[in-house]
């Protein structure tokens, strides 16, 4: 399987949404300040999530995007669906035409990758949005837990001041 970056970056920026949105729209580019992921690109996204009914735009001054569900009705593997990921793990993307030998001939690993994309799939769709923003609210609330954009080295910094 190859998850690309606009998959993670669909989920990324639909955490990043959902931890936000409390009874407020969210803009995209609060989304990419936060999450370093560039406005345009963030755009892209949300019109195709927006298109699959998992966000909601508001348009005028003081707009942005919400949730177009409730995070509970939001499975991980529907958002990387949304952006025309593939969660598919097999070499041929499972098209019997284009198998991995060709001709329709299968590697002799085809069953083996087909089973475990369809484990991933399951994987994430037993996956809320929901429970990503309960997790994400849990590591905030103990301590010495990084920022969720801090990494090792910016914490080894030393501070000015």
């Amino acid at each position: 399987m190859k998850l690309t970056t606009r998959g993670r970056y669909a989920v990324t920026a639909m955490l990043d949404l959902a931890l936000h949105a409390e009874d407020e729209v969210v803009t995209v580019a609060d989304i990419s300040r936060r999450q370093q992921i560039s406005v345009a690109y963030l755009e892209q996204l949300f019109g195709r999530l927006r298109k699959q009914g998992l966000v909601d735009s508001v348009r005028g001054p003081g707009g942005g995007y919400r949730l177009g569900r409730a995070g509970t009705d939001i499975p991980v593997d529907e958002i990387i669906r949304a952006v025309n990921e593939s969660i598919n793990t097999t070499q041929c993307g499972g098209d019997p035409v284009q198998c991995c030998k060709g001709e329709g001939q299968q590697c002799l690993t085809h069953d083996l990758w087909e089973a475990l994309g369809e484990q991933i799939g399951r994987f994430l769709h037993g996956i809320t949005l929901a429970q990503l923003v309960q997790e994400q609210r849990r590591k905030l609330q103990q301590p010495g837990t990084l920022p969720l954009r801090m990494t090792e080295r910016e914490q080894q910094r030393p501070a000015h001041g």
